[in-house]
């Protein structure tokens, strides 16, 4: 199967396809306006062959745009937002990091000041 067909057993849409049966919505991916007739960006790319190719460098870049911006969908798409116990758990753990780091960096502070004074400051 090419970039621009679609499964008929997926219920999600594609992103990367025009769907006239929606008309006044606009398919993300495509840069200008919403125009019925366009071409889909999946065909646009396979007319430049190029873009298409990773072992070309501007088809490298293309392509590994697409999948970042595919994982990044599927990403966003399956992230929950945490319940009440979860975010302060979450929290609680936050605030137990900035208190440990805080005092390693206030001890470490505490042990080289008399150093450097001694090293520094010998006159």
């Amino acid at each position: 199967s090419h970039l621009g067909s679609r499964q008929s057993g997926s219920s999600k849409a594609d992103p990367l396809v025009h769907t006239p049966a929606r008309p006044t919505s606009c398919v993300l991916a495509r840069p200008t306006g919403c125009n019925r007739g366009q071409f889909t960006m999946a065909s646009k790319l396979q007319s430049m062959p190029f873009l298409t190719d990773k072992n070309n460098p501007i088809g490298y870049c293309v392509q590994g745009g697409i999948e970042f911006a595919a994982d990044s969908r599927r990403l966003i798409q399956r992230c929950t937002k945490p319940d009440a116990k979860e975010f302060k758990k979450i929290a609680v753990a936050c605030a137990i990091g900035f208190a440990i780091m805080g005092f390693i960096g206030y001890t470490v502070k505490l042990v080289f000041i008399p150093i450097n004074n001694i090293i520094v400051g010998g006159s």
